[in-house]
């Protein structure tokens, strides 16, 4: 929360210092206005995908220019903290990130949104995203956000030369293979499992949680006659404390998490695939390393034939200071040729149906198949399932949890999660 604060400080200072005819959007007398886009992508992949959307909004729009106004931070923890406060303080961006699904409604009903039906009628888009993602993201018959992408949370990064060198013939397919897979690495002297900061932890639990209860029973957990405290919740649990037991020291983000794998430092991380942009990309915005060979992938142990999505989206605040470039920047989000240049660089495939799959390689390809093919369960971290309240309450147990590794306690906090999520 004190960077959050320090970050407001930061944009309230920076607004106060622009200069100029107000109406110019701070430009100091240019007959551009500025367009203020609100993010969290700041890491290497995930960075050249915006980079890549703005060429062609400027392109597009040569009235406008783009402010990058992202937060760095994986998954937006520290992001949405700052934007709470800058809604709050009726001083919204001219559009935000969210994440598709149950995060976007305690926007909408503070009323902070406004409905994208028209946008959605102007450019047919219930045509091109899939139906199951319009319905996601659709709250009493209106539609508050666009999709730029798909995202799959739970995959398996692994080196595979770290594997056979611990004896490890392959990528567990089961709890009970990981760990053991994660002991014969530790007797082999390496890092069995990287992690990152508190939200990774999450991410990892929700894995594990699919792994342990099966697609079924882990969608039911986000249901209204939600049961948390049966014994089948308490072996996945179990099962999550001894996976963490494995875990190397904490880095200060995916990123060096992930390039421990990468580096032949660890065996595995769990991470969503925008790690694969990180890996595979040219070392100026990546680490430029070889599928297959300095790293490779797999479904989460005990989750191959379901894809626990997630989706990267774009709003319109109530009240944006520049409403027509905001729709500009949504349409350019909504457009097959923005989404084709900005997923494969962030390691994502498209949420239409009519990208060029041309475009869309290697693991991109395979998560393409995936994505047609398997069943789904939404991510707790990065939106779907969770609203924010939710989510932050599995945080906080999580986080006291990694201090005093107490099942029974983590246990008995997700029920009261649960019970007093108000979703």
């Amino acid at each position: 929360m004190k960077a959050a604060a320090m970050g407001l400080a930061g944009v309230l200072a920076l607004t106060a210092c622009g200069g100029g005819d107000p109406g110019d959007g701070g430009l100091g007398g240019s007959s551009k206005k500025r367009v203020e886009i609100f993010s969290w992508w700041t890491g290497p992949g995930e960075v050249d995908g915006l980079k890549a959307m703005r060429q062609i909004f400027e392109r597009r729009n040569p009235n406008f220019t783009f402010y990058d106004a992202a937060v760095a931070g994986g998954s937006g923890d520290q992001a949405r903290a700052l934007l709470s406060s800058k809604l709050k303080a009726n001083r919204p961006p001219d559009t935000f990130q969210g994440h598709a699904g149950a995060e976007l409604q305690g926007y909408i009903k503070a009323g902070k949104l406004e409905p994208l039906n028209f946008l959605y009628d102007e450019l047919r888009l219930r045509d091109v995203f899939p139906e199951q993602l319009v319905e996601q993201i659709t709250v009493d018959g209106n539609i508050y956000s666009v999709p730029v992408n798909i995202h799959r949370s739970n995959i398996l990064w692994f080196n595979p030369k770290v594997l056979k060198d611990a004896g490890v013939s392959g990528p567990p397919k089961s709890i009970k293979e990981f760990v053991d897979a994660l002991e014969k690495v530790k007797k082999a002297g390496r890092i069995p499992l990287s992690i990152g900061p508190q939200w990774t932890r999450v991410h990892l639990l929700e894995s594990v949680l699919l792994g342990s209860l099966g697609t079924e029973r882990y969608n039911a957990l986000w249901t209204a006659s939600a049961d948390w405290s049966g014994a089948d919740i308490t072996t996945a649990l179990e099962n999550f404390k001894k996976i963490t037991s494995y875990a190397g020291t904490p880095q200060e983000d995916w990123q060096p998490a992930a390039k421990q794998v990468a580096d032949g430092e660890a065996a595995f991380n769990v991470m969503g695939d925008w790690a694969y942009g990180y890996f595979a990309n040219p070392p100026d915005g990546g680490l430029g390393k070889t599928a297959g060979q300095d790293f490779d992938w797999a479904s989460a142990p005990g989750t191959d034939g379901t894809f626990m999505w997630l989706s990267d989206s774009f709003t319109l605040p109530k009240g944006a200071p520049n409403r027509d470039g905001a729709i500009a920047w949504l349409k350019v989000a909504a457009s097959k040729e923005g989404q084709d240049a900005f997923n494969p660089l962030k390691g994502s495939i498209p949420a239409r149906k009519d990208a060029d799959r041309s475009l869309y390689k290697d693991y991109l390809a395979y998560s393409l198949e995936q994505w047609a093919t398997n069943r789904l369960a939404g991510s707790i971290q990065h939106g779907v399932v969770a609203n924010d309240a939710w989510r932050n309450a599995i945080n906080e147990a999580v986080g006291r949890f990694m201090q005093d590794r107490d099942v029974a306690k983590l246990q008995r906090a997700l029920v009261g999660a649960a019970k007093n999520s108000g979703q």
